[in-house]
């Protein structure tokens, strides 16, 4: 007897529970689908992308001002806490790819919360990623990276946007060497690897890194 663990999220209190379904033989059966092909070379990627995005999140998030999640550049522009929940509902809709249904996150209290929220919702991606299950709805892995993940990417540049704008911009980095590890997709993010020693729009009273 295999057991297989199917998370449910009550969009009502932000509470995860988890379910256990008893299935038999030798795959994982869900809905009557078996699911347990390893990952190929797309779904590593994407995983990847995910872990990307987890990274480039946080380091738009990192530092920022305690009051940076009600921050609004302009009418009708979004706080960083309503671009934070968007980004999930956007990951959210690639979530109903793999299991179907529909996602619309309500607001929560903080910031801190809404971020939360947004890194369970990227390890619920890499778990259906990893476990093999099926897109439905004819969707490709192609598709996913050019709509919902790409959006989300963008989002996360946006968030580095409305730091400058709020007057604590982030400091920059060589991404190309990050630590991106792909099964690191919480808030816990690696320090930047290579952080640039010369930043000519520094703000006031910055210090390279390598003079700390």
């Amino acid at each position: 007897m295999l057991y297989k663990l199917v998370r449910a999220t009550d969009l009502s209190n932000h509470r995860d529970s988890t379910l256990s379904t008893c299935v038999s033989g030798g795959s994982d059966r869900i809905g009557g689908e078996f699911w347990n092909a390893p990952m190929d070379d797309k779904r590593l990627l994407l995983r990847h992308f995910l872990a990307a995005l987890a990274y480039r999140t946080q380091k738009a998030l990192r530092g920022a001002p305690s009051d940076f999640g009600s921050f609004r550049a302009a009418e009708e522009v979004r706080t960083p806490a309503e671009l934070v929940r968007h980004m999930t509902s956007v990951l959210g809709y690639a979530r109903t790819v793999f299991v179907g249904g529909r996602y619309w996150p309500d607001p929560l209290p903080s910031l801190h919360d809404e971020i939360l929220r947004f890194h369970e919702m990227l390890q619920d991606l890499a778990r259906h990623l990893e476990v093999g299950t099926p897109l439905l709805h004819d969707m490709t892995t192609e598709q996913l990276i050019q709509g919902p993940f790409a959006d989300a990417m963008t989002h996360a540049g946006q968030l580095g946007m409305l730091r400058r704008l709020a007057g604590a911009p982030v400091p920059p980095e060589n991404f190309v060497v990050a630590e991106i590890d792909p099964k690191r997709l919480g808030p816990d993010q690696a320090e930047p690897a290579s952080p640039d020693e010369i930043w000519p729009e520094a703000p006031p009273g910055w210090v390279p890194p390598t003079s700390k």
